[in-house]
């Protein structure tokens, strides 16, 4: 997910590969930080709760095409390929629950924001849990 704003090109991008390598970078221009890229190998278990999280969502039998194009506010991009099934979703940016509302499919959006949602809390996690500079007392 991402944007053009007046920090710059600014966006949140993680990939999980095949071999369950996640591959997180957030490019973020605020007070001039430059880009943040962690890479680290994920547990099987992690792996198949992903899995889980995204077939409950049931994001792979949405169809995309009356979702809001990207503009100048930003985009959203989401790719999933699993279990032999792929899709490629670009819409636009969505800040709030609020921004799904007056579209012409709000419950998939609806779908796809609790989705985006659920896996920044995960990654994000991720990522704080495993670069921990000090450890917890």
């Amino acid at each position: 997910t991402g944007h053009k704003g007046r920090y710059g090109h600014e966006f949140f991008r993680f990939e999980i590969d095949k071999y369950g390598t996640l591959k997180y970078a957030n490019n973020s221009n605020y007070r001039r930080d430059s880009i943040i890229q962690k890479t680290l190998r994920l547990s099987p278990t992690l792996i198949n709760e992903i899995r889980r999280i995204i077939e409950d969502s049931e994001i792979m039998h949405e169809d995309s095409s009356k979702w809001p194009r990207r503009d100048e506010n930003g985009r959203l991009q989401l790719e999933i390929e699993m279990n032999g099934r792929s899709i490629t979703i670009e819409t636009a940016k969505i800040s709030s629950l609020a921004d799904t509302i007056s579209t012409e499919d709000p419950e998939g959006l609806r779908v796809l924001y609790y989705l985006i949602q659920d896996f920044k809390c995960l990654i994000l996690s991720i990522i704080s849990l495993h670069f921990k500079i000090k450890p917890i007392a």
